[in-house]
Formats: structure tokens, C-alpha cells, sequence
């Protein structure tokens, strides 16, 4: 959402938007747009030796941009917030002046993150209010036995993230039958087809107990579909623990596009 650019101070709040419950506004300040989202991206500024650096965020995303009076100062809103954030255990990551008209700070407090940005809109200086509370992705959509196929027939693998177990544990969750049950679809509709079924898991724990744990998982995959008519013949299992990551691990998201069950044709 980009910034607006104001002639006069608003004599009231966008319609719709209301102060953030992690941070109050500066004084007489008015919000000209919001916007929030269970899962998104957002950009926060990062200090680094070459200079300042976009970091990429992922999970809730909440931003607000306000105007405030000409006789607030980007300095006292960047003071005030970081003032205020600190006393609830925020930790400042970059505090920069990065042009006479442009102030960046950057603080987190476990996986919440809130960035403020500051700029100027003729005598007003206006702020942008940035937070996001670190998550994975909430799993909606399903692979269909059609897709799944396809994606064999193009590529000779497909990776699958519908498939839910507890952390450090091979059960199969409930709420994974239903891609579960386009596998076994898949391969009732075609009765040729073999697939070695590999477990991958992030790179949290112990690499031994990971790799143990990706072969867990594989193996219950199997007795899954077998359970469900499959011939355990057409089906072999290899766990690869953290051995193959798709992403970065470093962060949320990654971790949860790494733990992963793939369908390999044989």
C-alpha cells in the first residue's frame, strides 16, 4: 500500500481505520489509509554495511499511515515510538536518519516486527506504521488427484504440503485425509503408476533424528495408502531429513516449505 501525499491535514481518520493494539499514534496525527491481512508480505529497512537493505517479512500484516500536525517532527515520532516499544521489550534492529527527509526504525520482540517510516508531504510529516507477527502460511488449498499427476508427468516428482503430522512425530494428523485421499486417487486411476514416497523435514533438531523422522513420516504415508487400497508393492519410502531444503530456513515460512513429503515416479 504506498503513502499518500497531503495538501491539508485531514479533519478526521480514514473510514474504517483504527490505532494499531501495539503502538498509539503520535499527537493529532490522522490516519489517511490502513490495511490489514492475515497472511502477507511486508518490507521492513534493515541496517547493513552496504547501506540500507529491504527485509522481507511474512505472516499477519497490519499497516497504517498517518499524517500528523507540521509542528511534529519525524524525529519525535520515531523518538516516541521506540521509546514506547522499548518499555514492552521491543528490540531495535535500525534507527536511521537516511535523508533529511526520510527516518527508518525497525524493532522486533520474538516474532512480532513493527517498522516506522517517515516522510514528508509538503509541511506535514507523515508516517507509516508497519507491523507483522512472523507466521506460516495456514495450508487452504488441496492438490487434486488431476494436478498431482500432472505435475508427475511433467517433472517425474511432486511436492506435497497437505499432509499434517504434530511436531517430532510421525502420526498423520486428521486434517490430512483429504489430500491423502487425491493420492490414492491418483494412483487407483492409474494402476501402473509406482512412486517411492521421501520425507523432508526443516533443519530444527538433531540432522539423525531428522533424517529417522522424514523415513517415519514416508513409511506412515505408505501404510496410509495401503490402508486405503493401495498395494504396498507399488509404493517405497526414503526419508532425506534436512538434507534437501526447497527454502530458506532461516525463516517461518521456509521451515514450512521444507517439511515436506514428495512423490517420486519410479
Amino acid at each position: 500500500m504506498a503513502p499518500l501525499a497531503v495538501a491539508q491535514l485531514p479533519e478526521q481518520d480514514e473510514e474504517g481505520c483504527k490505532d494499531s493494539q501495539l503502538l498509539t499514534r503520535m499527537r493529532g496525527c490522522k490516519i489517511t489509509s490502513c490495511a490489514a491481512k492475515e497472511f502477507d508480505s511486508a518490507e521492513v529497512k534493515m541496517k547493513t554495511a552496504d547501506g540500507l537493505e529491504a527485509k522481507v517479512l511474512e505472516g499477519q500484516v497490519e499497516e497504517i499511515n498517518f499524517a500528523c500536525p507540521p509542528n511534529i517532527s519525524q524525529l519525535q515520532i520515531v523518538r516516541n515510538a521506540e521509546t514506547a516499544l522499548k518499555a514492552v521489550g521491543f528490540v531495535v534492529m535500525t534507527n536511521v536518519m537516511a535523508s533529511p527527509t526520510e527516518r527508518y526504525l525497525t524493532m522486533h520482540k520474538s516474532q512480532q516486527w513493527l517498522g516506522i517510516s517517515t516522510y514528508q508531504s509538503n509541511e506535514f510529516p507523515m508516517y507509516t506504521q508497519t507491523a507483522v507477527l512472523l507466521k506460516a502460511m495456514e495450508q487452504e488449498m488441496q492438490a487434486t488427484a488431476e494436478g498431482l499427476g500432472s505435475e508427475i508427468d511433467k517433472s517425474g516428482r511432486v511436492a506435497v504440503y497437505g499432509i499434517q503430522f504434530d511436531t517430532g512425530k510421525a502420526a498423520i494428523k486428521p486434517e490430512s485425509e483429504a489430500v491423502l485421499n487425491e493420492i490414492a486417487k491418483l494412483l487407483v486411476e492409474r494402476a501402473e503408476l509406482k512412486l517411492n514416497i521421501e520425507g523432508h523435514t526443516d533443519n530444527a533438531g538433531v540432522k539423525a533424528a531428522n533424517l529417522a523422522l522424514s523415513e517415519q513420516r514416508a513409511a506412515a504415508v505408505r501404510a496410509w495408502l495401503a490402508a486405503h487400497g493401495i498395494q504396498s508393492a507399488r509404493l517405497t519410502v526414503r526419508g532425506w531429513g534436512d538434507s534437501k531444503p526447497v527454502a530458506d530456513n532461516s525463516t517461518e515460512d521456509g521451515r514450512a516449505k521444507n517439511r515436506r513429503v514428495e512423490l517420486v515416479k519410479l
